[in-house]
């Protein structure tokens, strides 16, 4: 799947996206000193725009921008089902509250969304520009780590 663009969080806050000009963009926002964090943006690749937006609300991007973006790639809570299982995280409800629950650590917030945003924080997320673990490493080894320790 080819990259069509990157999104990436400016030093002030906003999550902001560049179209890919020739392989050059990703190379521009490395070298950004505005840049704190960055993401490729695959073409119709749900679990891509899942990881976009909760890793970038974990790092505390406005949530309006983020709920405009879930918007227009139509994130919704019943997509979020889909997207926990394929990445081996339990979401469930507690009266208003959403959870997303691996192992002994849950996640809450007003929406599913918000829930893995809390989860990535509490998991360690702390965002960079390549080769960093991303919401689903962090999950992994939480599984793992857990999974060790009732051996």
């Amino acid at each position: 799947m080819s990259i069509i663009g990157w999104y990436y969080l400016h030093t002030n806050g906003s999550l902001i996206y560049k179209r890919e000009l020739d392989g050059d963009t990703s190379f521009d926002i490395r070298e950004s000193p505005f840049a704190v964090a960055m993401w490729p943006v695959h073409e119709n690749d749900r679990e891509n725009a899942w990881t976009i937006l909760v890793e970038a609300l974990s790092l505390g991007v406005d949530s309006s921008r983020i709920n405009e973006l879930a918007t227009k790639w139509n994130c919704t809570n019943d997509d979020a089902l889909i997207y926990a299982k394929r990445i081996g995280l339990s979401l469930n409800r507690d009266g208003f509250a959403y959870l997303a629950t691996a192992s002994s650590t849950t996640g809450c917030g007003n929406t599913y969304l918000e829930a893995m945003a809390d989860l990535c924080k509490k998991l360690g997320y702390k965002g960079g520009k390549m080769w960093t673990a991303t919401f689903k490493d962090l999950l992994r080894k939480h599984e793992e780590k857990s999974t060790d320790l009732q051996k």
